[in-house]
């Protein structure tokens, strides 16, 4: 089977010198703004929860924990991180507080999950969430039950994602080797760890700017660090399992 095609440019971009997918045992999924659209209102919500446990936890109005939230986020990766280094909160409560959400509008999404089922090998989760969000957002989607396992902020000990601890106590709690395995993200600066070791990465962006998000996160970056730009993940691998023309 040859896992190398790329449809139109309109919406998966491959760069100069791009690693195929024909040698992936191993496919890696980030999970928010990743395996669904900013449509599902997932990530605006979580945000405003930080932004109150802020406010609620240093005595803030919501301007200023606000403020706070976001240099946390810019200094150390996430708020958490800086929450825990700083003030030796309890990480677990955080986290419930945090993803303590609607799941309403997350729809389910046959295409995405038939395109993941479809996938030759392991499949896995790693995210800078909790386990409990990602199996609760997966399964709204319908992929819950493609995936082997959900490696989550406290399987890396709260270390965050780019930091490159939390990839390699990834890859050695599941004996990934990353030569045989590809990354899928949605922020750019998440994939350069995951491409120095070895891995095909794909950098997802959204078809429409997502007002709640931060432009730098939403780039379609062009770099050697990024193999493939893609703004439909379901189509996108449907497109890597069809046999390329020629080949």
């Amino acid at each position: 089977m040859v896992m190398n095609a790329i449809p139109p440019v309109d919406l998966h971009v491959s760069s100069a010198g791009s690693r195929p997918f024909s040698h992936v045992e191993t496919w890696i999924f980030d999970l928010d703004n990743t395996l669904y659209p900013h449509t599902s209102r997932v990530w605006p919500q979580i945000d405003e929860r930080i932004t109150l446990y802020i406010a609620e936890l240093f005595g803030l109005d919501g301007l200023s924990a606000r403020s706070l939230q976001k240099y946390f986020y810019h200094k150390y990766g996430t708020t958490l991180r800086a929450l825990i280094d700083e003030y030796d909160i309890d990480p677990y409560d955080f986290l419930d507080f945090a993803h303590d959400i609607d799941h309403a509008d997350i729809a389910l999404n046959e295409d995405l999950g038939k395109a993941i089922e479809r996938l030759p090998g392991r499949k896995l989760i790693l995210t800078n969430g909790s386990r409990k969000h990602a199996e609760n957002v997966a399964r709204k989607i319908g992929i819950l039950d493609h995936f082997e396992d959900v490696f989550d902020i406290a399987a890396s000990n709260f270390v965050p994602k780019p930091d490159r601890r939390a990839y390699e106590i990834f890859l050695e709690k599941h004996a990934v080797e990353p030569a045989r395995a590809a990354m899928f993200e949605d922020i750019a600066k998440n994939l350069v760890v995951p491409h120095e070791l070895g891995m095909t990465t794909t950098l997802i962006v959204p078809p429409t700017i997502d007002p709640f998000r931060e432009e730098f996160e939403q780039e379609a970056v062009k770099t050697p660090h990024i193999d493939y730009i893609t703004k439909d993940l379901a189509d996108f691998l449907n497109a890597c399992l069809l046999p390329s023309k020629g080949r």
